[in-house]
């Protein structure tokens, strides 16, 4: 049986003793009944895992002792997707669950001429990222930010490769043909696509127009496959 593994985004390394958040107590105590003298490990989302053993088995307060910690490199390839906010929330939701399975480095939900959306649920969506990032035990929590403009984000965010993918039937390289850095900025539109416009937009700042081959994707697929073929393993 794995050691139950919970994130506790205030824990650092020079504690010894330490109160579990109400959320991880009641999860341990009341949910998976442990007790005092078992052993869980805890995560503060910024590479450091911790070994701990519960001394006060309080579902709302539970007091851990911390025996040992170790850091985990972070990963050296950093994608970040921008990607349209979507009018159907779940599929958005699905996206960003297994796009932190996966080791996705930011999100950044964009606001496009096209967009329909919905109000953007930032405390959800963080509680879907915390949990895909303890189901696939990981320790590094990748970056959830709030909704941008497209202009906003092709102004500010910056990498070493970036790219656009996007359905114009103008001149594209094929995202598998691309030689991948470690530092890329992949941009996704919604479900009309970027517009002319935008596209010429992202070009002007060296922004890479690539396609994701013959079929045409839903937003949310087309992120997730540019992820999987990007992403170093």
């Amino acid at each position: 049986m794995s050691v139950p593994y919970f994130y506790e985004p205030l824990l650092v390394s020079l504690v010894s003793d330490y109160i579990l958040s109400e959320e991880s107590s009641k999860h341990s105590i009341q949910v998976l009944r442990l007790k005092e003298g078992d052993r869980i490990d805890l995560t503060n989302g910024q590479g450091v895992i911790f070994e701990a053993v519960i001394q006060i088995a309080n579902k709302k307060a539970a007091t851990v002792h911390i025996q040992a910690h170790s850091k985990r490199a972070a990963p050296q390839q950093k994608i970040t997707l921008g990607i349209s906010l979507l009018k159907n929330a779940a599929r958005l939701e699905w996206l960003l669950e297994k796009a932190t399975e996966m080791g996705i480095h930011s999100f950044v939900p964009l606001i496009c001429e096209r967009t329909i959306h919905e109000r953007f649920k930032m405390d959800r969506m963080q509680h879907i990222l915390q949990s895909a990032m303890l189901q696939s035990q990981q320790a590094w929590m990748p970056q959830l930010h709030q909704p941008l403009s497209f202009i906003a984000f092709i102004d500010t965010f910056q990498g070493t490769q970036k790219l656009i993918a996007h359905c114009e039937p103008t001149q594209k390289l094929s995202i598998k043909g691309l030689s991948v850095t470690d530092d890329c900025l992949v941009i996704i539109g919604p479900e009309g696509d970027f517009t002319p416009a935008e596209i010429k937009e992202a070009e002007a700042k060296n922004y890479q127009s690539i396609h994701l081959g013959d079929t045409r994707l839903r937003t949310e697929t087309a992120g997730l496959f540019a992820i999987s073929v990007l992403k170093k393993f």
